[in-house]
């Protein structure tokens, strides 16, 4: 026990990025380990539903693995959208959103070597983004031919905002609260169907973090640099269109739901820090790095 003790860091941002890094390397090495099965085996191995179902068990499983520690952002624009809520102090938000980048980035690498033979036998040794054995949307994802750049975006902002919306209400007392130890798996369910009804047009990245990581991944992997120029250079979409989407849902549910409820009786309810941090600084609130009490509608 002496021994674990000494594993453990002190410092409690530390401690939460190493919660995010590891949060978001398990849920892309669920969801890109089922596309490059799904790719390289023509569906043999799977179907697109799969590939689905691989990343919300990976959020699921990042979830119950990470939550308490940091809530298990796993996504950049979750971190913004709590910034701006006041939930999480922005000082958070760099060093949350490298971490994330960065587990999807090894996660990837992790996938490649496991998928290293299927990938090679499927491409004929070519790495490339465009044509039938293109491998380049194992990882990071790309929008159909068809797609107009400005519907691409929507897509985008349309997919963040509904996973904001729909998870901000989950532990909310003041409304039908879901059981804590099932957050997760709800938060999974949601993002099972935001895949299932909104991937068809570039792939429901929703987190650019998610695409970021591995598409950095690809670019030094061997694919080079038609990763970004690709598509009239429509890397930044995923990037983006995420972070706007979940404030856009943010602000939705603040406005339809959260104000609208009944006040809690006798107090109002703060926007706290939902971290580790909580137990060394309690009933801390922020802004800006400032203490405050966050008043409601």
């Amino acid at each position: 026990m002496l021994k674990l003790r000494l594993l453990r860091v002190k410092n409690a941002l530390v401690q939460e990025c190493m919660a995010e890094f590891l949060g978001t390397f398990v849920l892309l090495l669920f969801g890109c380990s089922a596309a490059a099965q799904v790719k390289t085996s023509r569906e043999t191995k799977g179907q697109y539903l799969s590939v689905n179902m691989a990343f919300s068990v990976g959020v699921m499983s990042a979830m119950y693995l990470t939550k308490g520690i940091t809530g298990a952002h796993l996504n950049p624009a979750v971190t913004l959208s709590f910034c701006v809520l006041g939930r999480v102090p922005w000082t958070r938000l760099v060093p949350y959103s490298v971490s994330q980048v960065l587990g999807a980035y090894l996660a990837s690498g992790l996938v490649y070597l496991v998928y290293y033979d299927a990938i090679m036998e499927f491409s004929g040794g070519l790495l490339t983004v465009y044509g039938p054995n293109e491998t380049a949307s194992i990882f990071a994802t790309y929008p159909t031919e068809h797609l107009t750049l400005a519907r691409s975006f929507l897509d985008q902002v349309v997919g963040t905002g509904m996973l904001l919306l729909c998870i901000l209400g989950l532990d909310e007392k003041r409304n039908t609260p879901a059981p804590t130890e099932l957050i997760p798996a709800i938060v999974a369910v949601i993002v099972l169907g935001i895949s299932m009804s909104m991937s068809g047009n570039c792939g429901a990245a929703i987190n650019p973090a998610r695409d970021l990581g591995p598409r950095l991944f690809t670019l030094t992997a061997g694919w080079g640099t038609e990763v970004f120029t690709c598509y009239n250079y429509w890397f930044w979409v995923p990037l983006v269109a995420p972070p706007i989407g979940g404030v856009l849902g943010s602000f939705m549910y603040l406005i339809f739901i959260d104000c609208q409820l009944p006040e809690p009786d006798a107090h109002k309810k703060f926007f706290t820090l939902s971290t580790i941090s909580d137990k060394t600084e309690p009933g801390v609130t922020w802004e800006n790095g400032v203490e405050l009490k966050a008043a409601r509608c």
